[in-house]
């Protein structure tokens, strides 16, 4: 089980990139949450089986289709005891 703290930063709010991560996490039965910060990025915690969450990683890094994703920073966080995947914020 593999849990990560993601930042994203770039043209990540106002295009669906909440909804488009949630759906994406889903798919890949993965649980946390994901969540637009003031300062423009959109911020996730991802927790599932590693290859499902580096692959999850590598589609954060492009996003929905009008999503323009400059960087994409994760590390690695305590288990989060949760069972679904919810946007916040």
């Amino acid at each position: 089980m593999l849990t990560r703290h993601v930042l994203v930063t770039g043209l990540v709010q106002g295009v669906g990139y909440r909804a488009w991560t949630r759906q994406a996490a889903l798919q890949r039965n993965l649980v946390g949450w994901v969540r637009n910060l003031s300062d423009g990025r959109v911020e996730a915690v991802l927790q599932g089986d590693d290859d499902d969450v580096l692959d999850m990683l590598d589609a954060m890094r492009q996003g929905p289709v009008m999503a323009q994703v400059y960087d994409l920073q994760s590390r690695a966080e305590e288990a989060q005891a949760s069972n679904h995947f919810e946007v916040t914020g």
